[in-house]
């Protein structure tokens, strides 16, 4: 996850309040301005002493930047940079920053050689966007790219111990967690977004299968969700393959009883399986971005699912020959 700072230079007071209530990491003040911001909000409080400034003009202004960074400094590229100096730095260095004065601006930065710079210092200019830019850049993790499988069985499983993922975020209906037998073919389980004339809606809730599942996380890995625990990130996913995360609040596992659903991709033959409970509020997700419940769900039916290489150990990704069932 990306490092956003704001810079409140002049020092003002609403703007660190806004910039402390978007989620930043750090305000940059000036030294008489530290223990101001340090009353309120346990957020770093630097001061521009703390990084290295360095505008892009020349060549040997690229290779003073690397030399920084290689020495361990902490190193902005003030206004004016361009994309191919950045690229030249990035590929030889890490721990490079810049400064943006929009949105536009943050989310190119942070797409550069679609891997970004490694944090950002947002300028007064881009107070009105502070609030998309910091979720935007912080939560987003880019995208997945999600097929259509075809409910190929249906069957009762008994009872068995399932995973309630409640996280301090409210989704939108069609977002949800990747699940699955298989960390090669996982299904986006629906939040509990939908009321029905018994429950109502948990849209910070996603019931997302037996505690043996694989759960697709953050950074390309995964996890069995008897792992997810109170403040871990999961990975939430959208219908349209747009990723962002969000913090557990708590996880819970209690019997209940089970189904046993199959799916194949039809275009690839590639199979896969998922154990969820037995009750109306769980539900997958149509190609459209419906919601359907797993009670009304039919042979047949078409859902969102995620294909993938085998192969994961630790929840790492490796390349080994494997088959799961």
């Amino acid at each position: 996850m990306k490092t956003v700072y704001f810079k409140a230079l002049p020092y003002e007071k609403s703007l660190v309040t806004l910039a402390l209530e978007s989620g930043v990491d750090g305000v940059i003040v000036d030294p008489e301005h530290v223990e101001d911001v340090k009353a309120l909000s346990r957020v770093e409080a630097l001061t521009p002493a703390d990084f290295t400034a360095i505008c892009l003009t020349a060549k040997a202004d690229e290779e003073q930047a690397v030399t920084c960074l290689m020495a361990g400094d902490k190193v902005i590229l003030t206004k004016g940079w361009e994309i191919i100096p950045v690229e030249n730095i990035l590929a030889q260095s890490t721990g490079l920053g810049v400064e943006v004065d929009n949105l536009d601006q943050a989310r190119l930065a942070a797409g550069i050689l679609e891997r970004g710079v490694d944090f950002l210092v947002v300028n007064p200019e881009a107070a009105p966007e502070l609030k998309t830019i910091v979720q935007e850049i912080k939560l987003s993790q880019g995208r997945i790219e999600l097929a259509t499988a075809t409910i190929t069985a249906i069957a009762s499983a008994g009872l068995g111990h399932r995973v309630c993922v409640d996280t301090m975020s409210v989704f939108k209906s069609g977002q949800g967690m990747l699940v699955g037998n298989s960390s090669a073919f996982t299904f986006l389980v629906n939040a509990e977004t939908e009321s029905n004339p018994y429950v109502a809606a948990r849209p910070f809730r996603i019931n997302a299968g037996a505690v043996h599942a694989y759960a697709l996380m953050p950074g390309d890995k995964t996890c069995y969700l008897e792992e997810v625990t109170s403040g871990r990130e999961v990975l939430i996913v959208g219908h349209d393959g747009a990723t962002t995360v969000a913090t557990v609040g708590r996880a819970k596992v209690e019997v209940r009883p089970m189904l046993r659903i199959d799916a194949e991709i039809k275009a690839t033959g590639q199979k896969g399986a998922i154990f969820l409970q037995n009750a109306e509020t769980i539900r997958l997700v149509h190609p459209g971005g419906q919601p359907v419940s797993v009670v009304t769900l039919k042979v047949g039916d078409d859902v969102l699912v995620n294909a993938d290489a085998p192969g994961r150990h630790f929840g790492m990704r490796i390349q080994e020959q494997i088959k799961e069932h």
